[in-house]
């Protein structure tokens, strides 16, 4: 009865729904995170700028992020579109220019 359930709740649009808003919330955190990370290490300017401007450009990637999650045709395409982009901005960020070298 259960896996009926389940069966049922796969297809239906509540789930795809919920499927959205965890892509808003954890893939637009995700995202976020990176772009903020990345920001933070690349941005040309002295350091305490750098955290600051990154840090407050992350509430407007994430709000982004959240109308994507929404918008996008499905909801793995939601999710796909937050986090591949979310992983590169963590891997530019965990490996800057000069390998590890942070200016």
């Amino acid at each position: 009865m259960a896996t009926t359930i389940l069966r049922r709740m796969a297809g239906s649009r509540s789930a795809g729904v919920v499927s959205r808003g965890l892509a808003a919330l954890l893939g637009g955190y995700a995202l976020a995170f990176g772009a903020t990370a990345f920001l933070a290490a690349h941005l040309p300017l002295a350091r305490p700028d750098r955290v600051i401007t990154a840090s407050l450009l992350c509430f407007a990637v994430w709000v982004a992020a959240a109308f994507y999650a929404f918008a996008a045709r499905s909801a793995t395409r939601a999710w796909l579109w937050l986090i591949i982009p979310a992983v590169i901005f963590c891997l530019g960020a965990w490996l800057p220019g000069d390998w590890r070298m942070r200016p």
